[in-house]
């Protein structure tokens, strides 16, 4: 999100997993984890993350790309300990789009693949040495409701953090706040010391290969 700087895992800018995920994850602008409060439905504090969007769709995304993604429900991951949702989502240009308005019509029409992203956030970290994820609501994947209901929550403690009525470095995180554009900021510069950069100058797309098959596959198997 605009003016705030996200460190990965272990301090490294960048994030790399021992294992892919079914589905490309993304991270919605103007969101924050808060680590400095406990969830009263997750009993964890916030993980110091945007939250994630684990997008369902049959296209295969590329690094920088920007998606319009319909929410259908949320995981709450509790990733060693720390409060890390997981939003369900689908491109709004994806086939299955129209068909799928909230987390039960996945399951209709995509069966087990709610499970099988459970499983791999259960268990994506265990080849690194590190134990087995859990979840709050036993697991259960919410609604789309509930889901615009973190997504509301997470904004408006990004709102906090930005306005500086949460510190931006404490015990429990360290964020880079300055920022060119934010309104009622604390950090926003006016010197003219920063410029901002066209986010299509960023984004580099891969180029089409012929007869390169450019979709994900959705098969059901038994974990």
């Amino acid at each position: 999100p605009e003016g705030v700087v996200y460190p990965g895992d272990d301090g490294e800018n960048s994030r790399y997993w021992s294992i892919n995920p079914d589905e490309a994850i993304h991270y919605p602008g103007s969101t924050w984890e808060d680590p400095t409060t406990v969830n009263t439905d997750t009993n964890a504090r916030g993980d110091n993350d945007p939250i994630d969007v684990c997008e369902i769709g049959e296209g295969i995304g590329y690094c920088g790309q920007v998606k319009q993604v319909k929410v259908l429900g949320v995981m709450a991951l509790l990733d060693e300990g720390e409060t890390d949702w997981k939003l369900i989502a689908i491109d709004t240009r994806d086939p299955l789009a129209e068909k799928l308005n909230d987390i039960n019509d996945v399951e209709k029409h995509l069966p087990g693949l709610i499970d099988a992203t459970r499983h791999w956030f259960k268990v994506y970290k265990m080849p690194d040495g590190k134990p087995a994820n859990e979840f709050a609501f036993n697991g259960q994947c919410k609604n789309k409701a509930y889901a615009q209901h973190v997504i509301d929550e997470t904004h408006d403690a990004w709102k906090r953090l930005i306005q500086g009525k949460i510190p931006a470095k404490a015990d429990t995180h360290d964020i880079s706040v300055d920022n060119a554009s934010v309104e009622n900021s604390p950090y926003k510069m006016n010197d003219g010391s920063t410029s901002v950069q066209s986010d299509a100058s960023l984004v580099e797309q891969e180029p089409k290969i012929e007869g390169k098959d450019d979709k994900w596959y959705y098969i059901r198997a038994s974990l």
